[in-house]
């Protein structure tokens, strides 16, 4: 089968070798696992972030945002069938999705969202899942709520799913950050009661819009550049959550507000095989629910054509530059 993969890290992505096709073999499914013909896939920072700092001894294959068809299934397999359509993030520690063909554990899959195209679906899973884990499960927090969410990096990818998950399924007050005024519109039409530039002082902005101090705070991107301030709008007793890398984090400052520190990474349950690995089935059929119903709407920005090497390439440039609204895809080989 047909793979777009790697065999050297660090290289730039103007390099035709750091993203290149190779043929291999197609994989054969466990005992829980689907095989899936994928049909459109997504582009994540993760994969860059592999990319450039993941040496590999053999080519590696990226990618964890797929849609496709089910077709065979391991002999434990009971959430799914031949013929299915799924949409799945998959697991960081196995092969990815930029091939004709792969593998994921029925447990971390959905069946795709039936009113969206393939490419649209494809947009939806890693950072539906990181998002809804983020606000439900280390947030914590209730849809009777009332309290105020600041969003850092509201209109990227995890940003535009979080964006609408908090406005539709909580009372909170949702403030989204954003810089360009494009993605301040994005983030407005995604259902952000308010939206800050993150380019100029937090605290100010918020006191200017009533909410100069917020209770739950989503740093999604350059954490380390906002910490101070963060910690300085967070009420008593707050919660900070994030999803980035940053060089250090200093714990301390969060000691005199009681501030608790939550981290969110999607891949955790697939990675340690968790006793509720399977939450994120049920998170990804109901987010296909909620798309269906039309309370959710799909964060595809940028279709980028066909998977090829080079498409992928120029995915990659996009998602380093830092100018990536919404989510890049991509469909069909």
């Amino acid at each position: 089968m047909k793979a777009i993969v790697y065999s050297q890290n660090g290289l730039p992505i103007s390099d035709e070798n750091a993203l290149y096709e190779l043929d291999v073999a197609q994989p054969q499914p466990g005992a829980r696992d689907l095989l899936v013909k994928i049909h459109a896939i997504a582009v994540n920072p993760v994969d860059t972030k592999v990319r450039n700092g993941a040496p590999t001894d053999k080519p590696r294959i990226l990618g964890w945002d797929a849609v496709g068809m089910v077709e065979a299934v391991g002999e434990e397999v009971t959430l799914f069938q031949p013929g299915d359509e799924v949409f799945y993030a998959g697991d960081i520690t196995r092969a990815g999705s930029y091939a004709e063909y792969g593998l994921v554990d029925e447990r971390i899959a959905g069946h795709k969202p039936r009113t969206l195209n393939d490419a649209d679906a494809a947009a939806l899973p890693l950072t539906s899942l990181t998002a809804w884990e983020l606000l439900f499960d280390r947030l914590e927090v209730q849809a009777d709520d009332n309290a105020a969410l600041l969003i850092i990096g509201a209109g990227g990818g995890v940003g535009s799913i979080l964006t609408q998950l908090a406005r539709k399924l909580t009372n909170l007050t949702v403030i989204g950050t954003a810089s360009r005024p494009e993605t301040a519109d994005w983030v407005r039409s995604l259902g952000a009661h308010h939206v800050v530039n993150h380019q100029q002082p937090l605290g100010e902005q918020l006191a200017a819009i009533g909410h100069p101090q917020v209770r739950y705070v989503a740093s999604l991107t350059h954490t380390d550049s906002y910490y101070t301030q963060l910690v300085d709008v967070l009420v008593p007793q707050g919660k900070l959550a994030l999803i980035d890398d940053p060089e250090t984090l200093d714990v301390v400052p969060l000691k005199r507000k009681a501030i608790s520190l939550h981290w969110e990474l999607m891949f955790t349950r697939s990675l340690f095989q968790t006793r509720d690995m399977q939450r994120q089935h049920d998170i990804l059929e109901r987010v296909s629910q909620l798309v269906d119903d039309q309370t959710l709407q799909t964060t595809a920005g940028e279709h980028h054509g066909t998977i090829n090497a080079a498409n992928l390439r120029k995915a990659h440039a996009l998602i380093e530059s830092g100018r990536a609204r919404g989510k890049i895809v991509l469909s069909g080989f």
